[in-house]
């Protein structure tokens, strides 16, 4: 496939960790790189992104197949790995780096993206408002290579860490049954 073909997703979900594997082990995705967006300082530091200071979220961008993994798909995707209530962050994982938030790369994301959020909004399975933001995409800094993957360079840290942040049981309770 050429790369003109190919598209670009961005989701803030929280620890950049846990929002690779899903995505990567689907058919079309093409790569997911961990990095920071929405900030306002040029080439941040993992560490400086943790300071809340940099306006940065932690991200993940998809290169995708759109003929064979739908943005649309990579919606409902992304709102199933998170607490799209949670205005503070992901799970254990507080401050403004870790909130949640869909960066869209055009209007028909946009859109499509709005029309997700309502949809999820009124379908009953939160009490709660949904505060996930969506934003249009800016400059995207691919984090530290010792984040790219880590799933994958790390997994027992990788399994207890997704366990002991509360991420794995809140998906199981709040969606894996109703996907």
């Amino acid at each position: 496939m050429a790369e003109k073909d190919l598209m670009k997703a961005t989701f803030a979900g929280g620890c950049f960790w846990c929002m690779v594997s899903p995505f990567e082990e689907q058919p079309g995705i093409h790569g997911v790189v961990s990095g920071y967006t929405g900030g306002h300082k040029d080439n941040p530091t993992y560490e400086e992104v943790c300071t809340n200071t940099t306006g940065h979220l932690e991200a993940v961008q998809i290169t995708y197949d759109p003929n064979v993994f739908s943005y649309e798909r990579l919606l409902g995707l992304f709102w199933a790995q998170i607490d799209p209530t949670d205005p503070g962050g992901q799970f254990h994982d507080r401050g403004e780096s870790y909130q949640t938030a869909i960066f869209y790369h055009d209007e028909e994301q946009r859109q499509l993206a709005e029309k997700s959020k309502i949809a999820l909004e009124n379908s009953g399975r939160f009490s709660k408002p949904i505060v996930t933001e969506i934003r249009e995409a800016s400059t995207f800094y691919p984090a530290e290579e010792y984040h790219q993957q880590y799933y994958r360079k790390n997994p027992l840290h990788y399994k207890m860490y997704r366990k002991g942040s509360g991420r794995e049981d809140f998906i199981n309770k709040n969606w894996s049954e109703k996907l």
